[in-house]
């Protein structure tokens, strides 16, 4: 089976998304870019992520082709490719609709780093891309006009997405942008959030991306 082991790490991550309550039902999806063949491997469209087998995962190379796989792909599958296209140091991209996140799509708000477990691992701001018909071209090109360095964008009036250098990386930093969205939202409700300052910021994510953990 081609790329079984990526497959495999896709189906995990999305049930993982499932544990952590960012997903529910069949919403969001999963990629990984193979860094040796540059092919992808993405969830296919309207699954639920603990009924899915290798096989379910479907592989496309850069321009959208089915390499392997029988089912029909993520219908944001276009959005994923226009991010691999232009970004080579992402290898790994999640979108779900986490609640505390999306509250800000929906309010068009910015989500500061006002905590050190979202400049560690999300790296800076996030900020909002405008919004854009599901599946659209638009989608990708209203991402990849607000992505800097940062590890995750929202979508007006949609969801999250989030990236990193390999699917599990994505999978950290979807989780901990959530982690921080919700205590950024908790914080407004009994005053008003001090953010970080910025050199602070790159402080915390400099240690935390090459410090932190075991090596």
């Amino acid at each position: 089976m081609l790329l079984e082991d990526l497959r495999r790490e896709i189906i995990d991550i999305g049930i993982q998304l499932k544990e952590y309550k960012l997903i529910t039902l069949t919403g969001g999806n999963v990629s990984g870019r193979d860094s040796k063949t540059e092919l992808i491997a993405i969830t296919p469209s309207g699954m639920e992520y603990d009924k899915l087998k290798p096989e379910d995962i479907v592989i496309v190379n850069i321009d959208g082709k089915i390499v392997d796989g029988l089912k029909k792909p993520s219908s944001d599958l276009m959005t994923h490719l226009q991010i691999y296209r232009k970004r080579k140091d992402i290898n790994g991209i999640i979108h779900t609709h986490s609640a505390y996140a999306s509250c800000f799509a929906m309010l068009n708000e910015n989500v500061p780093v006002i905590s050190t477990t979202m400049a560690n691992e999300v790296g800076g701001e996030v900020p909002v891309a405008k919004y854009a018909l599901v599946a659209s071209e638009k989608m990708g090109e209203n991402i990849l006009k607000v992505l800097g360095n940062q590890k995750a964008v929202l979508l007006q009036n949609h969801g999250v997405f989030a990236f990193g250098k390999n699917p599990h990386h994505a999978l950290v930093a979807a989780v901990m942008f959530e982690d921080s969205a919700k205590v950024y939202y908790l914080a407004r409700t009994i005053g008003r959030p001090v953010p970080m300052p910025e050199k602070e910021v790159k402080i915390a994510n400099d240690y935390f991306q090459n410090v932190y953990g075991q090596r």
